[in-house]
């Protein structure tokens, strides 16, 4: 933001520590740097932002777009603004040499259609909210009355114009004190800077006068008047925003919105609000693709489950380290080599910086630095290290997080010596020296050598704790975690389908396609939702089977046609390596090769999905259930390039990611997380993995995909990693020990306690968590962006909420409590150890479309995509309409089954 007068502003925060002020109160944040932080914006009533560094189309913007305010300077444009060249020389009437800028005459009629014409591009793009800045520029070259008269006159006619044009626009002024009592009407709030803590002319920080107060006093006593929101936003350098809380509670006291920033505007600010910080930055020198690093294949799975979203950035000797401005977003960083970093002096430096901003380190599997003395001071620890194996004497002390999965090798990689921390795991070897491999310490924590992790057959396999390890380490906070694995108390299930080998004769009946055993011995018999997909390029006429085609037509048509299928794209082609994906091009040998075809990502998403949708699917398929979703081909590992290109047109996206733990292999890096981040888009990956994988690629044990079971129980207990997936491909149908495996599959499946939902119910839900904002005061918990994810998770038995209109169910499962909530994308709780008195829902497979809860009643109304089940707790003194369906009953507690997929309940009581 530019201003006249004593202040100029760009603003920035960061949240060195996590404060919690009332989390009803209205807060605000004005960040004009890229991919903003949505964990941390979202909870907030006015986020201002950047345009041009704001993408419109991924899921955080879409979650809080009716708060976001685009910045759309009035009086002034920068030469390096995009739009710069625009701009005609007769508009330019003024320079502002402070800002490098030039002044333009808001008088001028064209210059106000100009800017009319790029709100009206933004608000094309998706900004439905603008933030005017720069109102007061007229006064560089406005000097009579009479000029200043007409100026104001101007931009009144100009506010007045926008908010005609966009009646449901909202509009925030960056002070604009003389022409409010024209406009009040028209806008929603106004902004002003530097009330106590503020910028001299030379944009150095200072205290702002009393005098200055008291002059803006004068205009902010008018705005109180109209009952607009004020948002005030103060400054002070990064390293002294600790000391803001006394700033914050004074502008509150004003009746202000308070914002504390630094001068740059490009970090995260405190407000009268704080998200919880969710993100941890993981710094790797791991060149390999993202997705192939230790910290995303086994450390993603352990932060999400915690409810916190590791940020993994891939640094080498060459790279800049992230700045401190960059770091205001993060709960911890994470520093985890694959082997020495080579610039050891510039890494110690850039932590001791860290250390300063409060934020706490972990070194994971080994500290990544050369350990010359002077260096590791840093850290306050000696380390050696060793020639040759030491001989081990004794384990001295291994704390309860140790020997999670593995019990640690006694081995000594390094000799290390501290006094400043709290030990985890030491060793002492014949001469009796000892070495602490693990421990907590006042700056973080670290855990090396195989006193981190091991290996069993390249698996790897945690030795400590991780769930403890980082959270003591980073000092992080104990989160109700917002779940996608669960429904109204009900673990989640959903199953989809590849397209390939559509085509594939069936080994024991080669007059059948795979295709046709699927629809007759599959899809027919189990009517749960299901999402199938095909390969164009395999059925269609202009593909690589035209004499087929016909046939494969009509049965994907009969596929598309049952009412419990959802229709969704495996590609046109099925991209094989999609890193290969250059410039829109992708060699023939990467991909299937349909005679004729030229590749493009058009045809390969846009065109595959309108193919399907027009060509395939019945024209009177239920809208939610036409296809909307991108299934990954080949090795699932789409770029940047093919990812945006998805988010751009709207489009879901799913598959990759390798949870295939079993009872032979049962070690939790076998458990993919729930995705991958490249840019700002989120690639969501599937629950489990596909018979491909079982059968060694395809090539033996057909059978094998039953050992999908032992994957679903494994990430069901002792911690519900994920839903139930079955997924699975066309050609499972071609033989009958695949069929038969995956009769077995559905058949346990279907037998579970669960949740059916289709795969593009699921996909929104995983994106929800990632954007989710936090806010909590003591047991108070409010969470913002939950639009399609209904579910929070607590990790304690026997906890409940206290009169909460948002919690529909409250199931405990071993050591958890999940709470179902209503569909309300702000959800407020406050947890309590008090059971209710009255009738609650525990748990259901159905969704939930009328509550009403009283003391003495409970009356729901439900619908389920299966037979609907419903666990009540019924009070002494309660009764529950029966008539007509089977009833268990446990104490309290009521299983009701219907055979039937609605149900109205009502529960009386005495």
């Amino acid at each position: 933001m530019k201003h006249l007068c004593f202040n100029k502003i760009i603003l920035l925060l960061l949240l060195i520590t996590n404060l919690y002020a009332n989390i009803d109160s209205k807060s605000a944040i004005v960040y004009y740097g890229s991919n903003i932080s949505y964990p941390i914006a979202g909870s907030n009533d006015y986020i201002i932002v950047q345009p041009d560094e704001t993408k419109t189309y991924t899921h955080g913007f879409g979650l809080y777009k009716d708060k976001i305010y685009a910045y759309i300077n009035i009086g002034e444009i920068d030469k390096d603004n995009q739009s710069y060249k625009m701009i005609k020389k007769s508009w330019k009437v003024a320079q502002n040499k402070a800002w490098n800028s030039d002044v333009l005459d808001i008088n001028n009629k064209d210059y106000q259609t100009f800017l009319l014409n790029e709100i009206q591009k933004l608000h094309k793009k998706g900004f439905k909210n603008f933030f005017f800045d720069t109102l007061d520029s007229y006064e560089f070259y406005a000097k009579t009355k009479k000029q200043k008269q007409q100026a104001r006159k101007s931009l009144v006619s100009f506010i007045k114009k926008v908010h005609r044009t966009f009646p449901n626009t909202k509009i925030i002024l960056n002070r604009g004190f003389h022409i409010i009592d024209e406009v009040h009407n028209d806008v929603t709030a106004i902004l002003f800077e530097s009330y106590y803590k503020g910028l001299d002319s030379k944009l150095n920080y200072t205290d702002v006068t009393q005098d200055d107060r008291k002059w803006l006093d004068t205009y902010l006593f008018k705005i109180k008047k109209y009952n607009l929101d004020i948002i005030c936003v103060d400054y002070l350098p990064l390293l002294k925003i600790k000391d803001s809380d006394e700033v914050i509670k004074k502008l509150q006291d004003k009746g202000f919105i308070p914002y504390i920033s630094t001068k740059e505007l490009d970090v995260y600010g405190r407000s009268s609000k704080n998200s919880i910080k969710r993100e941890i930055l993981t710094l790797t020198n791991n060149i390999k693709d993202k997705g192939e690093t230790s910290p995303q294949l086994i450390g993603s799975v352990v932060f999400e489950y915690l409810g916190y979203i590791q940020d993994i950035k891939q640094v080498d000797e060459n790279s800049k380290l992230p700045t401190m401005a960059e770091l205001t977003k993060y709960a911890g960083v994470v520093i985890w080599f694959d082997n020495s970093y080579k610039n050891s002096s510039k890494l110690l430096q850039w932590i001791e910086k860290v250390k300063k901003m409060g934020i706490k380190i972990a070194f994971a599997s080994n500290f990544g630095i050369d350990f010359e003395e002077d260096y590791i001071k840093e850290l306050s620890l000696h380390v050696e290290g060793t020639d040759k194996k030491p001989s081990i004497n004794k384990i001295v002390l291994k704390d309860k997080m140790m020997g999670y999965e593995l019990q640690p090798s006694k081995n000594i990689p390094l000799y290390i010596d501290t006094n400043i921390t709290k030990p985890l795991y030491v060793l002492e070897d014949k001469n009796h020296k000892k070495t602490t491999l693990s421990a907590i310490t006042p700056w973080g924590g670290y855990s090396v050598g195989y006193a981190f992790t091991d290996e069993i057959n390249k698996d790897s396999v945690w030795t400590i704790n991780p769930f403890s390890f980082f959270t003591q380490a980073l000092r992080l906070k104990k989160l109700v975690v917002p779940d996608p694995s669960t429904q109204n108390g009900k673990r989640l299930f959903f199953a989809h389908l590849d397209g390939d080998g559509s085509m594939n004769r069936v080994e024991y009946n080669p007059k059948l396609f795979s295709e046709q055993v699927i629809y007759k011995d599959v899809l027919k018999k189990y009517k749960v939702p299901q999402t199938m997909s095909f390969i164009v390029s395999e059925i269609s006429a202009d593909g690589l089977y035209p004499k087929l085609s016909p046939q494969l037509i009509k049965t994907a048509r009969k596929i598309y046609a049952l009412k419990y299928i959802e229709g969704a794209s495996h590609t046109f082609s099925h991209p094989f390596f999609w890193e290969k994906i250059k410039d829109d091009k992708l060699s023939a040998k990467y991909r299937l090769k349909p005679k004729g075809y030229t590749f493009s990502l058009e045809a390969e998403i846009v065109g595959s999905i309108n193919y399907l949708n027009h060509i395939i699917m019945p024209k009177d398929k239920p809208k939610n259930l036409k296809v909307k979703t991108l299934l990954w081909s080949g090795d699932c590992i789409p770029q940047i390039n093919a990812l945006e290109y998805v988010y751009k047109h709207g489009f879901l996206n799913f598959n990759g990611g390798d949870t295939t733990i079993t009872n032979i292999k049962p070690w939790q890096s076998l458990i993919a997380p729930l995705g991958m981040k490249r840019g700002e888009f989120w690639q969501i990956f599937t629950g489990e993995q596909n018979e491909d994988v079982y059968t060694h690629d395809w090539t033996r044990e057909f059978w094998s995909y039953k050992n999908v079971i032992q994957t679903f129980k494994l990430t069901n207990s002792p911690r519900r990693f994920k839903p139930i997936n079955i997924y699975y491909h066309f050609y499972a149908g071609e033989k009958r020990a695949s069929l038969n495996a995956l009769h077995k599959v559905f058949d346990w499946a279907l037998s579970q306690d669960i949740f059916p939902i289709f795969t593009s119910e699921y996909i929104p839900k995983v994106m929800d968590f990632y954007e989710v904002s936090i806010l909590n005061e003591k047991d108070r918990w409010k969470f913002y962006g939950m639009k399609d994810l209904h579910t929070l998770r607590v990790e304690a038995k026997n906890i409940y909420v206290k009169n909460s209109p948002n919690i529909r169910t409250t199931t405990h499962f071993q050591n958890h409590t999940y709470f179902g909530c209503n569909n309300n994308d702000i959800q407020n709780i406050e947890l309590t150890k008090t059971k209710p008195s009255k009738p609650y829902i525990i748990s259901t497979n159905a969704e939930i479309l009328n509550y009403k809860s009283t003391q003495k009643s409970l009356h729901v109304k439900l619908k389920s995509y299966i037979d609907l089940r419903v666990s009540l707790n019924i009070p002494k003194g309660c009764k529950v309409n029966t008539k007509n369906i089977k009833v268990l009953k446990n104490k309290e507690m009521y299983s009701l089954y219907f055979k039937t997929k609605k149900a109205t309940i009502n529960v009386q009581c005495r």
